[in-house]
């Protein structure tokens, strides 16, 4: 049997499967459906002092017929009372004694102030707490969100001042609005932080309309960054989920979030090291009951690849990543084209004469062009492979070198420094390695 139930930081649910802290956790209702649907947990809506939103505030990339690539948002904390989500967030937990309830606390940078909503939070009965360092628009002008994210001793100092009354666990929500993710992970970790979450929101402008010249989407005419989620933002948040995992400085439990949309892109974060996962903009898009297939998906997927927990699973990747310096310099692929396949649509042929290395002929066979791969010349960049239409028409074949392996760490110890051009020509032609 298949256990997906998670511990992320202190923080139980019966599955990983969270809603980020963001519009579809507004309110008890919503959660309440939300977990009716088969959620493990949420994470509330950011509460704080009061605010009021503005109208058009949702801005969308599409492109090749696909609906909303990635989002951009300029939507704020909870526009309703401190008292009214405590409320609900108490009401939701009798309801639901077996689910994550997260509660996402940003307020000013007064002690005293964070101080008294933990205090509160607590009394509430939420299972745990979520720091929003990364807003990127709206209240980061007002001194809060991503201005604490991105400065580390902001980030450590506001999280001790919560850690210091806190008895339920702590998450801190990091900005990838920075260079290096890791300081302020490393903040985190400082200010003794239970977990870190991440990554919230990217500060972009989504368009320009070239009629007006106005901003994308228009408030009478004026516009600014927002901040920007779905399937776009995928990698990002990958690597910055791997940076903070991989870091033996950290070492803390994580959430991770950016572009999720089904089970395959959760699995994804959790091979990189993430306990729980949490989605906002694919439930935006296509309601709750999207979770019924990531707890179906990821169950058929355990039980395939025999696995009984996700703790078996949980950063299996993370030796599998490397630095440039470490690769193989002499591992080699080439690209085969399967002609029963092809479809003559001539991609392949174009990348690669245009913008690659010239190493595909259109050959006349039966009255067709074929595209067709000189083996000797081709240097693996994978550019056709990318391109093609058809899946599995064009696969990247290795071929064998013996066991000869070579890294660049290597190859700089062995070459004379500084290194020549033709030193490291030599080392091609010793090792066989096609010259372009």
């Amino acid at each position: 049997m298949v256990d997906l139930s998670i511990n992320c930081g202190g923080i139980k649910s019966p599955n990983p499967f969270w809603l980020a802290s963001a519009p579809p956790t507004n309110s008890g209702y919503q959660i309440c459906k939300a977990f009716e649907a088969g959620w493990g947990g949420a994470v509330w809506k950011t509460i704080g002092a009061p605010v009021m939103n503005v109208v058009n505030r949702y801005g969308a990339i599409d492109y090749n017929g696909q609906k909303i690539i990635g989002l951009n948002n300029i939507e704020l904390i909870s526009d309703r009372s401190i008292e009214i989500n405590l409320k609900e967030i108490a009401e939701t937990k009798r309801l639901w004694p077996d689910r994550a309830v997260v509660a996402s606390l940003m307020v000013e940078s007064d002690r005293q102030v964070w101080h008294d909503i933990v205090k509160r939070t607590i009394d509430a009965g939420a299972d745990g707490i979520e720091l929003n360092y990364g807003c990127p628009h709206g209240m980061s002008e007002r001194g809060m969100g991503s201005a604490v994210g991105q400065v580390p001793e902001y980030c450590a100092m506001i999280t001790e001042w919560v850690t210091e009354v806190s008895t339920i666990p702590v998450l801190v929500k990091l900005t990838p609005n920075i260079t290096d993710i890791r300081f302020p992970g490393r903040a985190a970790k400082k200010g003794k932080a239970n977990g870190i979450s991440l990554i919230n929101t990217i500060n972009t402008i989504i368009g320009i309309n070239l009629d007006t010249f106005q901003i994308e989407p228009s408030r009478g005419g004026k516009g600014g960054h927002g901040g920007y989620a779905g399937p776009a933002v995928k990698p990002i948040a990958l690597n910055m989920v791997s940076e903070i995992a991989r870091d033996p400085e950290i070492n803390l439990p994580i959430s991770g979030m950016g572009g999720i949309s089904n089970w395959r892109d959760a699995l994804e974060f959790i091979l990189l090291g993430a306990s729980s996962v949490q989605v906002c903009t694919a439930a935006m898009h296509y309601g709750f009951r999207i979770v019924e297939d990531m707890n179906e998906g990821l169950t058929n997927w355990m039980e395939e690849k025999g696995f009984t927990s996700l703790d078996q699973v949980r950063g299996k990747a993370l030796p599998n990543i490397s630095s440039f310096g470490d690769m193989n310099l002499l591992y080699k692929d080439v690209a085969k084209i399967d002609e029963k396949k092809c479809i003559q649509c001539n991609l392949c042929y174009i990348a690669c004469e245009d913008t690659a290395h010239q190493c595909i002929d259109l050959l006349s066979k039966k009255g067709k062009k074929q595209p067709t791969v000189r083996e000797e010349d081709c240097v693996g960049c994978r550019l056709c492979y990318i391109v093609c239409p058809v899946e599995n028409c064009i696969t990247m074949v290795h071929k064998e070198n013996g066991n000869d392996s070579k890294t660049w760490n290597e190859l700089t110890k062995e070459l004379p420094q500084p290194m020549k051009l033709e030193d490291l020509r030599a080392f091609q032609r010793k090792h066989g390695i096609e010259i372009h």
